[in-house]
């Protein structure tokens, strides 16, 4: 249970995710508190010996009212905690049904006869004979997927039960990652991908509405590996606008492109890589074969991948410590940069398309800028590895004006130290002046200083890093850490016992998960809260610079 009387966990010792006693039940910001309001997890009796093998990610899906027969599948939206990638179609989230998209007041009229302990033994469609279908399901509602060793569960948003309504399970394989298609118009509208190299795609809802232990309807791409010889899924996306085309991303460096609408099973092949150390695109040599391309982006694996809201945009990141940002229609890399030290683990865009976030084994989250295609602000405070980023594009400045002159960002980061760290970043204040420095001089502000009061840089050095944009198609070297601005976080707030895989941002919820497969949504503050508190939070945060002028020394997990 928890008790909120002194803002602190109190849970049983035999609860699936038992919580620290020292953790609390909100954190502040200066809009005011984000209150803790429940969690989601897997049934404790399902923790099978493979547990330890995987990471938990999880997917946000929204599907609206069924439509009649004769119409296609209604649209839908999503968004994943993995990659913190999210579709512009999230905007349907709490405008779907007429009413909030987080209004907690029963659940999505789903029937909990379903067995979250159920096991199959194979992953083939059930037969229509063998099929039985749960009449209590109405077609629409909020729905959280993730992974938790062998199993895949279906939870329902809108109730705050813990224990899922629906698992799948995997006999030979654990799966990996999973994507929701907004814009599903044939009914397959989920993904997953196996530590197998195999993949499925199949429809949420039937897989809702059948009360059966296994997969209904699926279509099984790389089938035992066929295609690249069992080469584990790292990171699986559907393309915005590609008309059920779909992206899955390999540990061996390479992603393929499907189409859905093709037979699983077509044959494909693809010339040898002749040189691994260079990006490449094969495209198939028959028209029925699926994969249609093969695109070989870095030796090693492909940790996380991410597309833009509009498609146009493909980010990658890897375990050679490098973002790669691709045109995806002209197939040719636009721009990237490596890491300070060790891998990239995690990806993310701006809803606009202008900023791309990125994370990994530095512990630093980086801003980089596709208008000048390089790193423009850095951010400390994570004590270890950075697992999960994402901008928040639901929330505005408290002191928004409107005019829309100034643009303020806020976004979060997890890692593995258990944190959650909210930051605000105030682009036009750190990379306007940073564009039109001189070489050699310093930045200078029309305010005098960046929000916070402090100046940029401690040096006032500044190096060719700032000179002119990167060329199109470079990948640059680790700027010098100095000649980068510098920000703090907002927010630092140890928000599990275990190590956080991702956190996803909705309009009334931030939703933070660890790699042991608990969940947590934090409910945003009130307008009411968010008054009484401004007086007592924004104080405290003046005495934090968002900017800050002293550069720490970076902390590496070796």
């Amino acid at each position: 249970m928890i008790n909120t009387a002194n803002g602190m966990i109190s849970t049983p010792s035999s609860s699936a995710n038992a919580q620290s006693p020292g953790l609390k039940t909100y954190f502040k910001t200066p809009e005011g508190r984000y209150k803790l309001h429940y969690e989601k997890t897997y049934p404790s009796g399902l923790l099978h010996y493979s547990h330890g093998k995987t990471v938990t990610q999880v997917t946000l899906a929204h599907l609206k009212e069924k439509p009649a027969p004769s119409t296609p599948t209604a649209s839908s939206s999503s968004f994943t905690g993995s990659s913190g990638v999210k579709s512009a179609a999230a905007r349907w989230l709490g405008a779907g049904n007429g009413s909030r998209a987080l209004s907690f007041v029963g659940g999505n009229g789903s029937s909990k006869s379903v067995s979250s302990a159920g096991r199959i033994g194979s992953l083939g469609s059930s037969s229509p004979s063998n099929s039985m279908t749960n009449t209590n399901f109405d077609g629409k509602g909020t729905y959280l997927i993730f992974n938790v060793s062998d199993s895949i569960f279906i939870s329902d948003l809108n109730s705050q039960d813990k224990d899922p309504i629906k698992s799948i399970h995997f006999s030979n394989s654990n799966p990996i990652c999973h994507a929701f298609d907004q814009d599903a118009k044939n009914g397959h509208d989920l993904l997953i991908g196996l530590n197998s190299g195999d993949v499925y795609s199949v429809s949420l809802r039937q897989q809702l509405q059948d009360v059966g232990k296994k997969l209904v309807g699926a279509q099984h791409y790389n089938k035992d590996g066929s295609v690249n010889n069992s080469s584990r899924c790292t990171s699986i996306a559907w393309i915005p606008g590609g008309d059920g085309a779909f992206v899955v991303a390999h540990a061996d460096g390479n992603m393929y492109i499907y189409e859905k609408n093709k037979d699983g099973a077509g044959d494909s092949s693809f010339p040898v890589i002749k040189d691994q150390t260079q990006f490449s695109v094969a495209h198939a040599r028959y028209s029925k074969s699926n994969p249609i391309a093969r695109w070989h982006v870095c030796q090693g694996s492909i940790n996380s991948i991410a597309f833009s809201s509009d498609g146009a945009c493909l980010a990658t990141v890897g375990r050679d410590g490098y973002l790669r940002v691709f045109d995806h229609s002209k197939e040719q890399l636009v721009c990237g940069g490596k890491s300070y030290y060790g891998a990239l683990l995690c990806c993310a865009w701006s809803m606009d398309g202008k900023y791309i976030l990125t994370g990994g084994e530095d512990d630093l989250v980086q801003v980089w800028s596709m208008e000048d295609r390089k790193v423009v602000a850095w951010g400390e405070g994570h004590n270890s590895w950075v697992s999960g980023v994402a901008f928040d594009s639901y929330w505005s400045s408290p002191n928004s004006d409107g005019t829309g002159e100034t643009v303020m960002y806020r976004f979060g980061s997890v890692g593995q130290d258990t944190q959650l760290l909210l930051w605000d970043l105030e682009m036009d204040e750190i990379v306007v002046p940073l564009r039109r420095c001189p070489p050699g001089g310093s930045p200078t502000y029309s305010s005098g200083y960046p929000p916070g009061g402090s100046p940029t840089f401690s040096t006032g050095s500044q190096s060719s890093h700032w000179d002119n944009v990167c060329p199109l198609g470079t990948l640059q070297p680790a700027p010098s850490i100095q000649d980068v601005p510098k920000i703090s976080p907002l927010v630092a707030h140890r928000v599990h016992t275990e190590p956080l895989s991702g956190l996803i941002f909705t309009p009334e919820s931030v939703l933070t998960v660890c790699r042991q497969g608990h969940i947590k949504v934090w409910m945003r503050p009130s307008g009411a809260e968010s008054q009484s508190s401004n007086s007592e939070t924004v104080s405290s945060s003046k005495d934090k610079p968002l900017v800050s002028n002293t550069l720490g020394s970076t902390s590496h997990k070796q």
